[in-house]
């Protein structure tokens, strides 16, 4: 079986972040969204992975990926033109695919779980596809499915105005090379995209069956972002403590990861949090659910709740950064006056500067 992971698009909803780097890129708890899903393919021991890539940052995720050196992973990357859709990803994909059954990840996709589920029951179950479900309290923003009593799907609705059910797509799907078929007949839908969901759809009204599986623990489409600050909560929350870099007259509390040759000084660090290497924490506190990018500065600051990027810098703040996204070499400096406050929500882009 064979891998197919989606890495394009242009990501507008996280401008400005995404003016500069692939939004499968931007790292949670200091690793890229997008590496998360080759390890949950890997771990399923699927190693022949296609990689859907844009005209705008295929080559930065080319880069990526063959940087980073996953053992025994075979990729292809596969250049989709235009933004065109789900299906259409999947048309562009088929002489990678072949005629074998393949797994379908969102790139910019996380699942608490993985894929070991999804593959047990598929092999299990031997349905013809399997496609996995979260219930949602916004349906109308998804692709929602609706189940018969046995749990298999019966109808699938691309953001639906009225939803039949509260059952998201999250973005991963087993399906069977008969899709090719069916993709192949589709026309455009009214928002100018082939929909996977009507992809599906035809295959169940081919008579082919389909079950889904509801995730268990969390799933997270990082979007937008509160949904990627929201993700590194999460990711965070199943943090190990570790503690390789240098620790000097500070005080650490709770799980705190300090790569090799990252510094902690003078500071109060509560954890979960992950500093990557070559960071610089000062005189500072770092407070939970945060991660900091390799080379990132925080010096007589206060930071919780978020993420800061490689080389990131923010120094001398008269309050608390918090809930807050700083791009690669965003600066934050504070002007050292004022009553004492806090700064919420701020996403700078990369190479920003802000005087708070």
């Amino acid at each position: 079986m064979k891998g197919l992971i989606l890495s394009g698009g242009k990501g507008t909803r996280l401008r400005p972040l995404t003016f500069t780097q692939a939004k499968q890129l931007i790292p949670v708890a200091n690793k890229p969204v997008l590496f998360y899903a080759v390890e949950d393919l890997l771990a399923v021991g699927i190693e022949d992975i296609g990689v859907v890539i844009s005209p705008e940052t295929g080559g930065e995720v080319q880069e990526a990926l063959r940087g980073h050196g996953f053992p025994g992973v075979r990729f292809t990357f596969i250049l989709q033109e235009k933004p065109l859709g789900l299906a259409h990803a999947v048309k562009v994909a088929r002489p990678f695919l072949g005629e074998d059954p393949f797994v379908m990840y969102l790139g910019d996709n996380l699942l608490s779980g993985g894929l070991g589920e999804a593959m047990e029951a598929y092999r299990r179950q031997a349905p013809d596809g399997l496609i996995l479900l979260a219930s949602v309290e916004n349906p109308q923003a998804f692709g929602v499915a609706v189940l018969d009593g046995a749990g298999r799907v019966r109808r699938l609705v691309e953001k639906p105005s009225h939803p039949p059910s509260s059952l998201a797509l999250v973005g991963v799907y087993i399906l069977p090379p008969e899709i090719h078929g069916v993709i192949e007949g589709l026309h455009p839908s009214p928002r100018g995209e082939y929909e996977i969901t009507e992809a599906i759809q035809g295959l169940i009204d081919s008579g082919l069956r389909i079950e889904a599986l509801q995730v268990r623990g969390w799933w997270k489409d990082t979007g937008k972002p509160e949904d990627l600050l929201e993700a590194n909560r999460l990711v965070l929350s199943r943090l190990t403590g570790k503690i390789e870099g240098e620790v000097r007259e500070s005080q650490l509390a709770g799980e705190v990861v300090v790569e090799k040759g990252a510094k902690v000084v003078r500071s109060r660090i509560r954890g979960p949090v992950h500093i990557a290497a070559g960071a610089v924490v000062e005189d500072s506190y770092v407070g939970p659910y945060t991660s900091i990018g390799r080379e990132a500065v925080v010096r007589r600051s206060e930071v919780e709740y978020s993420i800061l990027l490689d080389r990131a810098k923010v120094e001398d703040l008269p309050h608390l950064l918090d809930a807050s996204i700083l791009g690669r070499e965003a600066v934050v400096v504070g002007k050292g006056e004022g009553p004492r406050r806090f700064t919420a929500g701020m996403v700078l882009g990369d190479r920003s500067q802000v005087r708070v």
